[in-house]
């Protein structure tokens, strides 16, 4: 049994259960939507036992033998919220999601990702130097609530991008006169500024063995927001050298994610940075774009046999 954990609506979770429906798994896929109607059972010894139903599903854990997690926030799924922090439906989500969080630390079956391999992600310093740790090149940064640091900073740069510390996604942004007086807004908030990069973006998806990797042009900034800006983006499937498909698997496997998206840029003198690694990279942008088979190396990955 494969379980999956997540909205059905979310395209990688949907893609992913429909090749391994396509393989012939046996899957249960938990519809978070359920989870203030779900009951979970967890006890752990010599072995991990105990089960999580839902809607006339039940799921024995010593069935399970992988587990895709891409679970959001239980606090707001639309039953919860009504319901209110502190209310009994509100606790109950929270005590299952918990729950299923500590099975999937615990479990002896294939998960990807664990959510303690994916707490980096939390933090983008903290992920920023593991990457720099592992050998890899990355942008200098400067992480401050101080105005005059940050000028000093753009001045030393002249070219400089500002994005947030944490795991919420921001629109990577390249400082101009138009931010000058906003500069004084960093007092209130902890920001982070890295030196600007020049060169090319490649995102590389790693599957346990395998990388995906495909190039990015684009004029802006932040290509995940071309539209918005009224840009363009073009992605395509490239080849890496295999010295540095080795090193990404190396950093997927050091943090140790099963699944990950390497966000990296190769400057015109092919030096190459890593800006971030995604634990629950939504590939299927970058899979419409290449038709690189991400979801079924995902899908051969969970059906492996052992752990």
């Amino acid at each position: 049994m494969i379980l999956l954990w997540g909205l059905p609506g979310d395209r990688p979770l949907a893609m992913v259960r429909d090749a391994l429906r396509r393989r012939g798994c046996r899957l249960a896929l938990f519809d978070q939507r359920a989870t203030p109607r779900a009951t979970l059972a967890l006890r752990v010894d010599e072995r991990v036992h105990g089960s999580l139903a839902w809607d006339g599903i039940a799921v024995p854990f010593a069935d399970v033998t992988a587990a895709y997690l891409r679970p959001y926030d239980s606090r707001r799924l639309p039953a919860v919220a009504a319901a209110g922090p502190g209310s009994a439906i509100w606790r109950h989500a929270m005590a299952v999601e918990d729950a299923l969080a500590a099975w999937a630390e615990v479990t002896t079956a294939r998960v990807i990702n664990r959510p303690a391999a994916m707490a980096a992600n939390n933090s983008k310093p903290y992920q920023l130097a593991w990457i720099r740790s592992l050998g890899f090149r990355v942008p200098e940064t400067l992480i401050t609530t101080d105005p005059e640091a940050a000028f000093a900073f753009w001045q030393r740069h002249g070219a400089v991008v500002y994005k947030s510390l944490s795991s919420v996604r921001s629109i990577v942004t390249r400082l101009s006169s138009e931010h000058i007086a906003r500069v004084e807004d960093v007092v209130w908030c902890p920001t982070q500024f890295q030196a600007y990069v020049t060169g090319t973006d490649v995102r590389v998806h790693v599957v346990g063995d395998e990388a995906f990797a495909c190039r990015i042009v684009s004029e802006c900034d932040d290509y995940r927001y071309a539209g918005l800006r009224g840009g363009s983006v073009r992605i395509e499937a490239c080849a890496l050298d295999e010295g540095l498909a080795h090193r990404c698997r190396m950093l997927a496997g050091a943090m140790g994610l099963l699944v990950a998206g390497i966000d990296l840029r190769e400057t015109p003198e092919g030096e190459w940075f890593c800006f971030e690694v995604n634990p629950a990279p939504g590939f299927s942008y970058y899979q419409d774009a290449t038709g690189q088979p991400i979801d079924a190396a995902i899908a051969a990955l969970l059906a492996r046999p052992g752990a």
